[in-house]
């Protein structure tokens, strides 16, 4: 079931402290209003000792370095077939919580009740239903490193592979370690895609977005399936990048894909959710949009 990595290092498979330390570099590129972060202001968030954290860098040497066009169609291949795992989906939520973080300096919560918080601060805005249910689903891609993927292969800011790379796109510099850099077809403003052909018909960097939006895609409204794709690919959503690939549909969506943002990188804080309170809103919820198992 885990894919083979005989190829790299424990360091490379493994680049960063923690899973989610590639959102401590996000944080501090793109700080952001304190509304949504309530036991705590912004300037205290990703605080730590070091402000000089060279596992980030050389997790995007790798990521950067790795992500070619050829590696996305495989990991598309391998992994949409959905063929790995079945469960019901609060056992889902189970098995994500393998993922427990103890290096990460903003919480010391489960994958689970992290997205709770998530899903409640969207909730706790009065926005619908479904962009609630996005909040707690939004991070299940993450699975992905307990089937055997490396984080750079799992998390990240993503970006369009088969196209020339932006200099928007965090640590572009490392762009040119990547066997796509040198090909001629990849290396035009539209690359394999044609001029406004929507990111729809793009494929982008694999991870976890790619993956949960491929889980969901038939459980949601088309505002939170582009939250959940694209919800790292900040290269387009902050800096604008990418502009010669969008079509009207997408430059509508935009709006979405930015106010979900926030609720995810403000959210972690350290009082923890009332599951016990919380459980029948929930339960309900998942039942409302979701079968009773997941593919995976």
């Amino acid at each position: 079931m885990a894919t083979q990595n005989s190829s790299f290092t424990a360091k490379e498979i493994n680049p960063l402290n923690s899973l989610d330390e590639w959102e401590d570099a996000v944080l501090e590129r793109y700080p952001d209003p304190e509304s949504i972060a309530t036991d705590k202001s912004t300037e205290e968030y990703r605080n730590y000792d070091s402000p000089q954290r060279d596992t980030v860098k050389e997790f995007y040497r790798l990521n950067h370095t790795h992500q070619t066009y050829e590696f996305v169609q495989q990991k598309r291949a391998d992994y949409l077939k959905f063929d790995k795992k079945e469960m019901p989906v609060w056992q889902a939520f189970d098995f994500l919580n393998q993922l427990v973080d103890d290096s990460d300096p903003d919480t010391d919560l489960d994958q689970f009740q992290h997205l709770l918080q998530t899903s409640e601060a969207i909730r706790r805005d009065g926005h619908p239903d479904w962009m609630v249910l996005v909040g707690l689903m939004h991070d299940m891609g993450k699975v992905l490193c307990l089937f055997g993927e490396p984080q750079w292969a799992v998390v990240g800011d993503t970006f369009p592979v088969g196209v020339q790379y932006s200099d928007k796109v965090v640590y572009p510099e490392f762009f040119k370690n990547n066997p796509d850099y040198n090909n001629p077809e990849y290396q035009t403003p539209t690359g394999v895609y044609s001029e406004g052909c929507g990111l729809r018909n793009v494929n982008m960097s694999w991870g976890h977005d790619e993956y949960v939006y491929q889980m969901m895609k038939d459980h949601l409204p088309e505002q939170g399936l582009y939250m959940l794709r694209y919800h790292s690919f900040y290269a387009w959503h902050r800096e604008g990048a990418y502009s010669q690939l969008l079509d009207d549909h997408d430059r509508e969506m935009l709006r979405w894909v930015k106010l979900f943002n926030p609720y995810d990188l403000y959210s972690k804080n350290p009082t923890p959710p009332d599951w016990k309170q919380l459980r029948p809103y929930y339960e309900d919820l998942v039942a409302k949009y979701l079968p009773s198992t997941l593919k995976f």
